[in-house]
């Protein structure tokens, strides 16, 4: 039986795997505008198809559909702000799970909604498909 107690080597591909810095993403900022209904819980979902950033092993693009919903609590997301910050990520180097918590966190941050969903749905790569969730409720701080 093989002694499962050590860990596997990191990289063993032996790759030069460089994602970009958080601080040197450079993305676009997420502007905001009042929600006039505050106490008024409805849910806002939006679809953006053409999300592109770069894979940090190959450096060719990964492409994915971004399902992204929340319920406001006071500011609303303005959308041709979310359009210039998704469109930002092209000249990143991200992994695709890190990718969903950048967005998660940046979207929390910008508008402090009451609940948030995201889905990134990323096309096949190496006969391997690849959907990554992340959420974030107000009411307990949890992912």
């Amino acid at each position: 039986m093989p002694d499962n107690s050590a860990t596997r080597p990191v990289n063993i591909q032996d790759l030069d795997i460089r994602s970009t810095p958080r601080d040197q993403m450079e993305l676009a900022e997420l502007d905001t505008f009042e929600y006039e209904y505050p106490g008024r819980k409805i849910w806002i979902d939006f679809e953006i198809p053409e999300f592109t950033a770069i894979c940090p092993f190959s450096d060719f693009p990964d492409f994915a559909v971004i399902r992204l919903s929340y319920v406001p609590n006071k500011r609303c997301i303005e959308l041709k702000s979310l359009k210039m910050y998704i469109n930002s990520f092209r000249n990143v180097k991200i992994f695709h799970e890190h990718v969903m918590n950048v967005i998660l966190e940046d979207f929390v941050a910008a508008c402090d909604p009451l609940r948030v969903r995201i889905e990134g749905d990323f096309h096949v790569r190496g006969n391997i498909k690849t959907v990554v969730r992340a959420r974030y409720s107000k009411d307990d701080g949890r992912s």
